[in-house]
């Protein structure tokens, strides 16, 4: 264990240093509040003693700091001039003990040797959590899927799952984005803490900043009490945002502020308050491509994108659409207290021929409609929409040339003139064109093509 000892009398701080070296503890010693703050990064304590009163930082203002570095730290307050004002104020914020000098030497050692066996006891129940929730992870926690690329993708997310880094998961509007941010939530050390999420494109910018940020009272009309923004809220939890490439850019400066130094500032306050939260976000939208077209941050994109994981379109994934199927029939049989309806083969050729450009999300909806609508206890073909029934094959198109095209023009004309030439093969097509299946099929989407 190591301890951080803090006092701005030199003398104490050396018999504090001998004291605590001749037990055997890891010692390191800062003599003001400002050298204590930065020992709290360097150092990476598990225990402070410090004095109350120091010039330039106190001892409250290294409480704070260190909960913010680390919620685990056991800080001890010592101080010549007690005053129940200022040990209420400690215990609030988080003081382990409030101590009164002089005292006795082995009462200050029992203090943190039970300090050091409560971080000890702490970390032990944290460490046997995560080992209960890796033995008895169930299927209904992890993702549904079976091809290579999609488990690729969830033994990255289990991989990163137990650290505090921030994740970026790319892919189509459907392909389960937030289930795999819930999935990253129930593994990590944080999944006894909430899980939130906002939809950065559902909220008009100024609504959307009071919710990520908060707002004290008065900041604007009908900012009748203060509020805590949902950064705040998710405290020691993960936060979720989704579509984050819908964010303004505005909010994405001070979204970069918030993730670099840990803290908010609600609307309308002047004061910050710190957050401890992990963050997931998610994009259907190449942010690359934002921010060369200027619509996205290059220093929020590197923030956010420390580990990436890249969803899949259903269409590429085809082994798993009747195992995705069956589950959504299953799911809504145990709701329901009815027995599951069961596919046709006939169905099931239908479903897995088809492209789903709603990936997931629409094959669950097509299959609560066939629920719905079946007769008997299979669902056959005819109780499946239209669409895919008819599976038509891709529209590709033409347009025409103007007389001086843009680039989305010349490039648009390219891919259809590949995708023919190809057969309407979107792989091949891909393999000529030299990008990245997923690539092609965003474009595909932003040119309207094969809707």
């Amino acid at each position: 264990m190591k301890i951080l000892l803090v006092d701005d009398e030199t003398a104490i701080l050396d018999t504090l240093k001998i004291l605590f070296r001749g037990e055997g503890w890891d010692v390191a010693v800062a003599d003001s509040g400002p050298k204590a703050l930065a020992a709290l990064e360097d150092e990476k304590p598990d225990i402070v003693l410090t004095d109350i009163r120091m010039p330039g930082a106190g001892g409250l203002e290294v409480l704070t700091a260190a909960r913010r570095v680390d919620p685990e730290i056991a800080v001890i307050l010592m101080t010549a001039q007690a005053s129940l004002q200022t040990a209420v104020r400690a215990v609030n914020e988080g003081a382990y003990y409030y101590l009164q000098k002089p005292f006795v030497n082995d009462e200050l050692l029992a203090i943190c040797k039970r300090a050091a066996e409560a971080r000890q006891l702490r970390a032990e129940n944290k460490r046997l959590k995560k080992e209960i929730r890796s033995r008895t992870r169930s299927s209904k926690d992890r993702p549904i899927g079976g091809a290579p690329r999609f488990i690729e993708v969830l033994k990255l997310a289990e991989t990163v799952a137990g650290t505090d880094s921030t994740v970026l998961i790319s892919g189509e509007s459907g392909t389960g984005k937030e289930v795999v941010a819930r999935y990253i939530h129930t593994l990590s050390d944080r999944s006894d803490e909430p899980f939130l999420s906002i939809n950065c494109g559902a909220l008009p910018e100024s609504l959307l900043e009071s919710e990520l940020f908060g707002h004290v009272k008065g900041s604007f009309t009908g900012a009748v009490r203060d509020k805590d923004g949902l950064l705040v809220a998710a405290a020691r939890g993960t936060f979720f945002l989704d579509e984050i490439g819908e964010m303004s850019a505005a909010t994405q400066v001070k979204l970069l502020r918030a993730i670099q130094e840990r803290e908010v500032i609600p609307v309308g306050a002047t004061q910050a308050v710190p957050v401890d939260v992990r963050i997931v976000a998610a994009t259907n939208r190449d942010l690359e491509e934002e921010i060369t077209r200027g619509a996205f941050r290059s220093d929020l994109y590197y923030r956010l994108n420390v580990i990436q994981l890249h969803l899949p379109p259903l269409r590429e994934r085809r082994e798993d659409i009747a195992l995705l199927a069956n589950h959504f029939l299953a799911s809504s049989a145990k709701e329901s207290g009815g027995q599951p309806l069961r596919l046709s083969d006939e169905a099931i050729a239908l479903l897995v021929k088809y492209d789903w450009p709603g990936n997931v999300r629409e094959l669950e909806n097509a299959l609560e409609r066939a629920r719905v609508v079946a007769s008997g206890d299979r669902i056959a073909p005819d109780s499946l929409p239209d669409r895919v029934r008819e599976s038509p094959p891709p529209k590709l198109g033409s347009q025409e040339m103007a007389g001086n095209p843009t680039m989305e023009v010349v490039e648009r004309a390219y891919i259809l003139w590949v995708l023919q030439s190809e057969g309407g093969n979107k792989s091949r097509a891909a393999e000529v064109l030299g990008i990245d299946p997923s690539t092609l099929y965003r474009k595909l989407n932003r040119y309207g093509i094969g809707e």
